[in-house]
């Protein structure tokens, strides 16, 4: 049976993380997300990580040089089980190279999920986001709310509310989605496996719908 090659894409806040997350665990792949290699490797004090660190520190994005590096030593550590790409491709570019990249291994994508939702949507959902500093789980106040308003249930510490979900910056952020990463999507339609999956609905709802396009 093949492995599976999955690349999950959608706007800032429209649960393709979470989704990521919960097929990965369900189908026994690997789970790549850029963000989280990145953090990885500057942790770890890799030599990837180290270059990385610098550009970051400056406030400078991460060249493609590097990502693609960690998305190699990613792919290599995940060979034998699949994977599921979160948070990248971000550009067409980006997108060509890694076909060039996934020919070279003698590896193809399998299947390529959008996760649509409207953009008003997603305002409203990122508004009303709260995380825990400590523990890192995720919260909403109208959908997923707290036992203790504020208070985290996992770990009790307050929940906050992040920069980057204020209403400006989330409109600032889709608007770089549509300029930039939705174009992709056009990029990846000679996929047969591209499918759009409506977002708009619960967790559950969701996922039920990407098992069943996947099946």
């Amino acid at each position: 049976m093949a492995l599976e090659h999955i690349i999950i894409l959608g706007a800032p806040g429209s649960g393709k993380g979470t989704q990521a997350s919960r097929i990965a665990r369900e189908r026994g792949l690997a789970h790549l997300s850029t963000g989280d290699m990145l953090r990885d490797a500057v942790s770890r004090k890799t030599p990837l990580g180290l270059e990385a660190e610098r550009f970051m520190k400056g406030g400078l994005l991460v060249p493609d040089g590097i990502i693609f590096g960690l998305i190699g030593e990613a792919l290599d550590a995940s060979k034998d089980k699949g994977w599921i790409m979160d948070g990248f491709p971000r550009t067409v570019a980006q997108a060509g190279e890694l076909s060039r990249m996934l020919e070279k291994r003698g590896e193809k994508i399998g299947s390529v999920l959008v996760i649509d939702v409207d953009p008003e949507l997603i305002v409203r959902r990122l508004a009303n986001r709260r995380v825990c500093p400590k523990c890192k789980a995720v919260y909403n106040l109208d959908t997923i709310k707290t036992r203790v308003p504020g208070k985290c249930d996992a770990c009790g510490a307050a929940i906050v509310k992040r920069p980057d979900d204020e209403e400006a910056t989330v409109r600032t952020r889709l608007e770089v989605y549509a300029r930039e990463t939705a174009p992709i999507i056009d990029f990846y339609r000679k996929v047969d496996g591209l499918v759009v999956v409506n977002g708009a609905g619960d967790i559950e709802e969701i996922f039920a719908e990407i098992n069943r396009v996947l099946k």
